[in-house]
């Protein structure tokens, strides 16, 4: 894994520093794509052993993350955006139904802000997605999946707002 994964962090390093913004995430994303491609790799970066998130490296640098993620059974999230951050989703194995919003009243600390769902679409393995600083989407899982992300910086580490999907 180390020889695999000290590659991946590179090829992003290297990415991102010559590429920080949106552009650069869409070369990671078609990098990660290249890599699922490869049932090796997933059985590399994603052992059986992973659990929902297990990060395999951070750069202290750029601060982005490189995370792996496996779901045993049923899991949801609801609508949430990265804050002040990206994330791409790299889908690995199984299924995930992938809800996009929009925002109809703003969150504060206090109170949860209101969305509209605007689109709904399946990851399935060697999809990648972006999701840009802003962006608002839900993930559903129906059953066992795993996932690459890689985020704009530990997210585990940012304080987000609540959001509550509307009609």
């Amino acid at each position: 894994m180390e020889k695999l994964l000290s590659q991946l962090a590179d090829d992003c390093s290297n990415i991102l520093k010559s590429n920080p913004g949106p552009e650069g995430r869409v070369q990671v994303a078609n990098l990660l794509a290249e890599l699922l491609a490869d049932a090796e790799n997933i059985e590399t970066l994603i052992p059986d052993t992973t659990g929902e998130r297990d990060l395999l490296f951070e750069n202290t640098d750029l601060g982005f993350c490189i995370l792996a993620h496996q779901y045993k059974g049923p899991k949801s999230s609801p609508p949430h955006d990265h804050g002040e951050s990206w994330a791409i989703y790299a889908q690995a194995r199984g299924e995930t139904e992938m809800t996009d919003y929009e925002l109809v009243s703003a969150a504060s600390a206090d109170t949860p802000g209101k969305v509209r769902a605007t689109k709904t679409y399946r990851l399935t393995p060697g999809d990648v997605h972006v999701y840009d600083e802003g962006d608002l989407h839900s993930p559903t899982r129906e059953g066992p999946t795993s996932l690459l992300r890689i985020e704009g910086m530990d997210l585990s580490k940012v304080k987000r707002l609540r959001y509550e999907a509307v009609a």
